[in-house]
């Protein structure tokens, strides 16, 4: 009997389950480098500012737990426990559009 673990049930995942939303390939990465755009965006809002201490806090967390999961996505989506990685990557390129719009609109 041939029993499916998660991480080959990962490799062959066709669907995330959730309209509109596909399966990304290789989405830790792309994901780190989401986090990273954010940090650089940030670092021109004025370092007092609450926004910035906020998000640069979770960002950094997240960022981190991308690092440590060592291109394990389960691992990954477990720890930011934003329900599937690719969930996690749309919430991090909204978070990086936010950024940009607060810094036009602080303009």
């Amino acid at each position: 009997m041939l029993r499916l673990t998660r991480p080959l049930f990962q490799s062959i995942r066709s669907s995330t389950g959730l309209t509109g939303l596909a399966v990304h390939p290789n989405p830790l990465p792309e994901l780190a480098e989401a986090y990273k755009s954010t940090l650089n965006l940030l670092s021109t809002i004025p370092e007092a500012s609450v926004y910035r201490q906020g998000v640069e806090a979770l960002t950094k967390n997240k960022l981190k737990i991308i690092q440590e999961a060592n291109g394990d996505v389960a691992t990954a989506e477990k720890k930011l426990n934003e329900g599937l990685i690719e969930q996690a990557l749309d919430v991090a390129k909204d978070e990086l559009s936010l950024v940009s719009k607060m810094i036009e609109w602080k303009a």
